[in-house]
């Protein structure tokens, strides 16, 4: 059975191969980058140019999964994958270049952890959900992000004084 970046990595090279560009974003990205610190079940791939939906269920088909209302279920896994609307945004602005990571399923297309810290932080500012906080920290704490350019982005998210106040947890203590 493959673990969440596996699977991950397979479905996005598969869907590729097949003409559709797609980033992971979401819970499923901060489990990355934690090493599953945050445990997501569900896998949120933003479409890079949208396809049909016709098409992506005979794609998503050929792999072994079928569509269930808005998400797609295979029976060897417990993992769900989901193809919220685009485009890949940041709060406000569009995401920068993906980040990409290689795994023996495949490669995965996945928001940098800048973006995916940014990500977070939108659940956190506009509708103070602290879990989105709690994960944005320990995406800082396990990788390299641009605290600059996560004051720049929250400025212009007119949030300026909510990040200042919690900046500190942003820069890596290692």
């Amino acid at each position: 059975m493959m673990n969440l970046q596996e699977l991950a990595a397979y479905v996005c090279t598969h869907l590729e191969r097949n003409g559709i560009r797609v980033v992971l974003s979401g819970g499923a990205c901060v489990s990355v980058y934690t090493e599953n610190r945050y445990p997501s079940f569900d896998l949120d791939f933003i479409e890079n140019m949208p396809t049909t939906p016709v098409k992506l269920k005979k794609v998503m088909g050929e792999i072994g999964f079928t569509a269930q209302q808005r998400y797609f279920k295979h029976p060897d896994t417990g993992f769900f994958v989901e193809f919220p609307p685009g485009p890949i945004t940041v709060g406000d602005e569009p995401a920068g270049a993906p980040n990409r990571l290689s795994f023996k399923t495949g490669t995965l297309l996945l928001l940098s952890p800048t973006d995916c810290v940014k990500d977070r932080l939108a659940g956190f500012y506009h509708w103070n959900d602290l879990q989105c906080l709690e994960q944005a920290v320990i995406v800082a704490e396990k990788q390299a992000v641009d605290i600059h350019e996560l004051e720049r982005w929250s400025e212009k998210e007119g949030k300026r004084e909510q990040f200042l106040s919690i900046r500190g947890k942003l820069v890596q203590q290692r």
